[in-house]
């Protein structure tokens, strides 16, 4: 083993992994926190673990065969399954890039204090995505070591809503570990498929074998195929860890601060704190519903403008990192 070959391996795992990080996978955290507590981290971690097996199939291929998956389908399959594959695979990418470029544009508007309208934010985001993807014309390490800033800045960001909020490390353990929901019912289940559905992306394996074909492999030696490929899965399991990590963040905090709170709770601490989004939450007994947008806001009523804005924040680095390998993902698999 060694450091320097991981490092030099090191860059599409990571790209891989901001699909486990894109706001539909923040919005399915801080739902299930809010609707289940901390009874399905279970399924988010199976989920992370089945993702990386597929992940590692992917890498595999595109080691193995120097073709990615979008390649082979079309080597494989006459021209009706291959069309088929095609506006399947298109329809699936259209669908996460549109709630990765609203994710960004609900921060860009919490983080303007509304002035600048989702529409606005839309625009921007589309604007800055083809600016950064012009980084590969300068090298796909400096287009890696962006992603790598904004996973950092996810890291940090949801980092410091965990240690704000201190969620009750017992019930985290018990979380994880016992694979059972008690006194579940169909809104619990409804989410726990959620969250299967938001970490497994379909996309996601065409770009991982696209991207492994960026380091230099000889095919034609068993040993540097079987090194690659041992790197690619260790390199995987780490980005994944992280991603998964960061997940965990989102979900313990609205287990712990928003789990069985009603309309009236919040909008009653919003009124007092002064909050601008008091509005937002009307003042009966129904349970909460958050979503990306009410979820920073409910941060900001209970732990403070800073709260807000640096939930704000993680949610931009996360739409705009997955925005960009959405982008990437529809290129390779158009191409």
């Amino acid at each position: 083993f060694s450091f320097r070959k991981l490092w030099a391996f090191t860059g599409p795992g990571f790209l891989m992994s901001i699909a486990y990080l894109d706001p539909g996978n923040i919005e399915s955290d801080l739902q299930s926190g809010a609707v289940a507590g901390f009874k399905l981290l279970w399924v988010l971690m199976l989920a992370t673990i089945i993702g990386l097996l597929l992940q590692r199939l992917a890498a595999r291929l595109g080691v193995v065969t120097g073709l990615h998956l979008a390649e082979v389908c079309n080597r494989q399959y006459q021209k009706v399954p291959r069309i088929l594959l095609w506006l399947m695979v298109e329809l699936a990418i259209i669908g996460s890039d549109m709630q990765e470029v609203i994710g960004s544009a609900i921060a860009i508007n919490l983080l303007s204090m509304g002035r600048i309208p989702l529409w606005g934010g839309v625009l921007i985001t589309i604007a800055d995505t083809f600016a950064f993807l012009f980084l590969d014309k300068y090298g796909l390490r400096k287009l890696e070591a962006l992603f790598g800033f904004l996973i950092t800045i996810m890291a940090l960001t949801f980092g410091y809503e965990y240690i704000t909020v201190r969620p009750d490390q017992r019930k985290l353990l018990q979380g994880l570990f016992i694979p059972y929901c008690q006194n579940c019912g169909t809104p619990q289940l409804e989410q726990a498929v959620g969250i299967v559905g938001a970490v497994i992306m379909p996309h996601n394996m065409y770009l991982h074998s696209a991207l492994v074909k960026s380091r230099q492999v000889n095919r034609a030696n068993k040993r540097e195929v079987q090194e690659a490929n041992k790197y690619f899965f260790i390199e995987s399991c780490i980005a994944l860890f992280v991603s998964f990590i960061i997940n965990i963040f989102v979900v313990t905090v609205f287990a712990e601060a928003f789990y069985n709170k009603t309309n009236a709770d919040v909008s009653s601490v919003c009124v007092n704190t002064s909050s601008p989004h008091s509005s937002l939450f009307p003042n009966d007994n129904q349970t909460l519903e958050v979503d990306i947008y009410k979820g920073g806001a409910v941060l900001g009523c209970y732990f403070g403008p800073a709260a807000l804005y640096i939930w704000a924040i993680g949610i931009l680095a996360a739409g705009q990192s997955s925005t960009m390998t959405g982008t990437y993902s529809g290129q390779f698999v158009m191409e």
